[in-house]
This record gives C-alpha cells, structure tokens and sequence, in this order.
C-alpha cells in the first residue's frame, strides 16, 4: 500500500524549534511548517487554535482535496478557534457549535501540558460526528484540556460536511481522474493527520504514537481510515464510539455507477442538486456554475433533522477505489486493515432507525426466531412498536456491528476491547430509558461540567475522571487498564466480555446483551441474505 499524499510535499520533523520552547517554562510559542504560533496557557494547559492545516476550500478549492496552507511571517496567534465548516446546524445537537460556520473552515487545534517532562508525549486525534452533514472542532465538551492534563498532546480539526464533504459530478471526475473522488471529507481527515505527522513533535508529542478517535460519523471515519490501503503511518491506535461497523450503516454508492443494491450513483447525485439549481450540463461549464454558488445554496437546508428528505440531491461517502476500497466489513473479513489496537463500543439506548410498523412485523422479520426474538426484546408482553423497534435497530446499528468488529480483530490476534456505555446523568434518569446516542462524549473528555452545568452530580463526574483515564491509558499503552480502575477485560468471542459503564461505576462482565445480539446477527444475515435474492432477481444472475 502507499502513503497518501493529498498535500504538502514531505519535510524534516522540525526539532530545533521544539528544543528552544522546551526550555522556556511554559510552551507558548511554536514553529511548524507554515510559520509561527502563539497559544494561550492556563491551569497548566497551553493550546493552540485555529490552524490552518490546509488552503481554504473555497473558490476553485471548493470539491478538491485540500491545497498547502500559505505560510505567513511573523507570529500567529492561534487563540481562537477557526469557524467550523459550512453546515446548517440544528437545535437538538448533543455538541452545539462554538464557531458560526464558514465555507472557510480547515483548521485544527492543540491541547498539549504546559510544563512538559518529556518531548515524546502520546497524541490523541479527535473526529467529531454529526452523521457526515454536522459537527465541528469548537463545541465546549470538545475540549482537550483534560486530555492534556493526562499527559497527552491532543489534536481536534475540522473536515467539510454535507456537499462541500462528499460530491461528485462528471466534470468533477474528468478534471480528477486518477486522483479520490467524491470523499472531501476523508482527504481532510487525512491531511490533518499528515500535518500531525509533520508537526506534532514541535508540541511536545510523538509522532509515531498517534491514537485517532471518534464517535458517530467520526466512529465510522475511524473504520474507513483503519481499512482505507492510504493511511498506512498516520496512527498506531484507534477508537470506535457508535460507528457501526456493518455495512448496513452508510451503505454501498459508487462514483459512477449504480450499486448493485439498486442506490443511486454520486455523479447522478451531482447531477440531480445542479439541475434544481437550474444547472443544466454536465461539462466544466456547469461545474464552474456549481463552484460559484453561494455556500448557503450548497448547504440548501441540508442537516441531520433533514437528511432523508434531501436522498436525490446529497450522497455522502463512497467507494471512491482510492481511500475507501470496500465496506469497512468487507475489509475486516478479508483481513484488509491496518492491525492496530482498538476500542470499540457504543450506548446502551444508541441511535437506529426501525423499519417496523407493527410488533407482528418485528417478530415475523426474525424468521425462525421469532419466538425467541419475542422473549428477549418484549418478555413482559407490554412493549410498543416504538420501544421495542428503537432497541432492536440501535442494536443492528451500533452494538452488534462493535461486537463483530471487535470479535474480527481479536479473532486475527489484534489487541480489542469492546465497551458498553450504559450510564445515565443522575439528572436525566427516569427521563431515559438508557443511555442515548453521543450522550458518552462529555465523559470521555471529562467534560461534563460543561454539559451539566449545575445539575452535575457528583456520581457524573467520578464516571467521567474513570472513562477519561481509560482512553487515556489506552492512548499511552495501548490497554484502556491502569491502577485505581475495575479491570477492563480484553475481548475474546470465547468470552464476550466487555466494560459496562454503570450507575454503579464500570464493570467488566460477559456481555448481558449476548442472547438479544446473536439474534440481531441472525437478522443482520437473514436480511443480507434477503437483499442478495432480490439483487439477483433484478439482475437476472
């Protein structure tokens, strides 16, 4: 496999800028390799914001991968964050965003301890979700603040969203051809990763121990970077917070063709959003038409309260053949990943998205199983459509696919460890029947004060310190264990154990979900099975 190279051209790792602000008693100033940065100290924390790790996407950037950043002269002061990238956001989002958003968008931030003993710090990069059309670096339970603390560099960065993230057009693939597609979003991802790579010593961190994270759209960015053949280098460990892992979750889009599964190409995609534009063509002409919209007519109401209304004119990602080769299932089965150790795991009430209108229909959709099926989801008979749906399709979505891909892992000899976040803030319980989806972030990041403000409960914070020092100790070791914590069983499908994260604290246990998820595989097969038959029906094979 080869490196991707999507932007600056290889360079030495800058070591004598680090040593000179080593030796100052806080690192405020640093040289990277567009020039030099200011941050800002506090409580033993120094952090850099707003950075620029690549061009503007906007102009004749704009659906191209991102361009070398200008170097500047002088000091930068990097104390602000830059704005997210362009998106409509929506009310009810779990992480509401710092930044008024901007096409403009393509910088990252660093979180690194102040007074620093060594040079050669762990780093962590986060990749915010908000199902690929929101979500940026700046919501307050992003901070890295604590992260820091806990003797990790860690790095935060935005990637385009919506179109600006994921678009293809047939002029758009004429004018690269041979270079990725369509995923804008993944060659931000990994261009920060490179400018990390090039960069992150000068803050104190090491290179070569990178540690990418994610939850949501970032948890399923986490799985294609892990399985993409153009990241080989760029990190050594990974985590998985509600990603999926199945391929039922993003499904399967090409560039230029059909999928066998009847979806639509993402250059038809492209060419439906520029004929409502009154965009007609599919030549340069047009493409320098759609390159001249306002931003706000690309995002054209496009967010996660409006995704399914907007399927003929927004794609999102597909298997371009250069960064995204297969399903991040296909690569797991066929042992295409890059094997390091990984966390994976998601909540106990996650996001899914029933197919049911009536509880006969659930159970008949077991087949076989549906008796059992029945025992297991609805033992006291009392159950509705909606609760019963909702459990079983957050368990398709989110927990069954982290148990497969933990199994996979292991099964290869990969170090995994799969968790379940089952706590509930003590202001929230009775409201909730578990815990929903995201609702894990402000306690990895120990964040919890800014989300709970004065409702924060004593018990909500001694959870976050634990689930914060977990990722912490894996990010250092590559094992979530440490002393002071429950042990964290290593996962092995002989046992199925995991972390459950509990109103009575983490426990390590057999996974209690375990008859409930065997038959959800059973149905993940039998629905598989069930597409396989129509698509040869339809293709006469």
């Amino acid at each position: 496999m080869k490196t991707l190279r999507l932007v600056f051209p290889a360079v030495a790792l800058l070591l004598a800028p680090f040593s000179a602000a080593a030796a100052q008693p806080s690192l405020t100033r640093v040289k990277i390799d567009t020039g030099m940065l200011r941050g800002s100290t506090h409580n033993g924390v120094t952090s850099f914001k707003g950075i620029p790790f690549a061009a503007p996407p906007v102009g004749a950037n704009r659906w191209r991968a991102p361009q070398p950043a200008a170097h500047w002269k002088g000091v930068r002061a990097a104390t602000r964050y830059g704005a997210d990238c362009m998106q409509l956001p929506f009310p009810s989002d779990a992480a509401p965003l710092g930044t008024p958003p901007s096409e403009d968008c393509l910088y990252l931030n660093v979180w690194t301890p102040a007074h620093q003993a060594s040079a050669n710090l762990p780093v962590m990069v986060w990749i915010y979700g908000g199902g690929f059309v929101n979500g940026g670096s700046s919501p307050r339970v992003y901070s890295g603040r604590h992260f820091a603390k806990g003797g990790v560099v860690f790095v935060s960065f935005n990637y385009r969203v919506g179109r600006f993230g994921f678009f293809s057009f047939p002029a758009l693939s004429k004018e690269q051809a041979g270079q990725p597609l369509n995923n804008y979003a993944y060659m931000d991802q990994i261009a920060a990763l490179q400018w990390v790579r090039r960069n992150i010593r000068g803050f104190g961190g090491n290179p070569h121990d990178v540690t990418i994270f994610g939850e949501s759209a970032g948890g399923g960015s986490v799985l294609t970077l892990l399985t993409s053949p153009l990241t080989k280098g760029l990190f050594e460990k990974a985590i998985v917070e509600s990603g999926g892992g199945r391929d039922a979750l993003l499904g399967v889009r090409y560039v230029h063709k059909t999928s066998p599964q009847g979806v639509p190409s993402a250059e038809s995609i492209g060419v439906n959003f520029a004929r409502a534009n009154g965009i007609e063509g599919t030549g340069a002409a047009a493409l320098a038409r759609l390159r001249a919209l306002p931003a706000e007519k690309i995002v054209d109401g496009l967010n996660m309260a409006s995704m399914g209304k907007q399927r003929d004119t927004y794609g999102g990602p597909v298997i371009d053949g250069k960064i995204v080769t297969s399903t991040p299932q296909q690569a797991l089965q066929s042992g295409h990943y890059w094997k390091v150790p990984l966390i994976i795991g998601g909540n106990s009430a996650d996001i899914g998205f029933p197919m049911w209108h009536s509880l006969p229909a659930i159970w008949s959709a077991f087949g076989p199983a549906a008796k059992q099926a029945q025992s297991a989801f609805d033992p006291s008979g009392k159950g509705t459509v909606m609760q019963v749906g909702f459990r079983i399709a957050g368990e398709m979505m989110m927990i069954e696919p982290a148990r497969f891909v933990a199994s996979t892992l292991a099964a290869d000899g990969v170090p995994s460890y799969e968790y379940r976040f089952s706590y509930i803030a003590k202001s929230l319980r009775g409201k909730w029947f578990g815990a929903y989806h995201a609702s894990e972030i402000p306690y990895v990041f120990d964040t919890v004060a800014a989300k709970y403000g004065s409702a924060l409960a004593p018990s909500d914070a001694k959870i976050a310190r634990q689930a914060n020092q977990y990722w912490l100790n894996f990010a250092k070791t590559g094992n979530p264990n440490g002393p002071g914590l429950p042990h964290w069983p290593a996962y092995h499908a002989s046992s199925d154990k995991l972390i459950n994260f509990t109103a009575q604290g983490p426990i390590g246990e057999a996974d209690p979900w375990k008859k409930q998820l065997d038959l959800v595989e059973g149905l993940e097969q039998r629905l598989a099975t069930m597409r396989q038959h129509h698509q040869s029906a339809a293709t006469g094979k």
